[in-house]
């Protein structure tokens, strides 16, 4: 007996599957570049309202865009200033009157480290990813060696290692967490690749994870 030939699909269910399949695609390219989108207006509208009002105050009208281009002036403006011996003078008398008030040396000081981490590349803040066991044996989570420090007392002794755990999918955000020197594992992997790993919510992990070869977080000196 002849097997009964396959039956076609209806017009009907092949008009779907093209709608659905190219509406996915519209999706995937348009999504993120919307979300792109949305971040930097987020960040032009953010830096742009600084002296955005004072501007708008001093012109007569508001233009959108003159606030952060004074906000760059006044950064190279400072910069140049700071360049020089009078500048730098200066600036540093106005930053010792930030270090010795109280309440504002801890964010002064805080938000100027993180500064320069960020902006000094041969700085080694926040350049090395690292895995370690957490929130419980057998679970690992990501992270960013910061800084080392040794414990003198308490229940345990030893070399810790202050790592900066950023959230998902914001990684500028996120805990620091002091984990035992010998119980962080340095990875031998890009800072941009662990960014993207966080952001992605794990989607662009690569297939292997490599340890860095000979870790410098066992041999280096603990921040006195």
């Amino acid at each position: 007996m002849d097997a009964d030939p396959p039956s076609k699909p209806s017009i009907g269910r092949l008009i779907l599957s093209t709608f659905r399949r190219t509406f996915v695609s519209g999706v995937l390219v348009t999504v993120p570049v919307i979300i792109t989108i949305l971040i930097l207006n987020f960040l032009f509208r953010q830096v742009d309202g600084i002296l955005s009002p004072l501007v708008s105050k001093a012109l007569g009208r508001s233009i959108p865009g003159m606030g952060l281009a004074a906000t760059l002036a006044l950064i190279i403006a400072v910069g140049v200033l700071a360049r020089n011996v009078v500048g730098s003078r200066l600036f540093g008398l106005g930053e010792l009157l930030f270090v010795r008030t109280p309440l504002v040396r801890a964010v002064y000081s805080a938000a100027k480290q993180l500064v320069e981490a960020v902006a000094l590349p041969q700085r080694n803040s926040f350049k090395r990813a690292v895995l370690f066991e957490y929130p419980r044996r057998g679970t690992y989570v990501l992270g960013f060696a910061a800084a080392r420090t040794h414990l003198k007392e308490g229940p345990i002794t030893g070399d810790l290692v202050a790592v900066f755990v950023p959230s998902t999918p914001t990684p500028v955000t996120g805990f620091v967490i002091f984990v035992p020197a010998n119980e962080v594992y340095e990875l031998a992997i890009p800072t941009e690749d662990i960014v993207k790993m966080i952001v992605s919510g794990g989607i662009t992990t690569p297939a292997e994870l490599l340890r860095a070869p000979q870790s410098t977080l066992l041999t280096e000196t603990a921040t006195p």
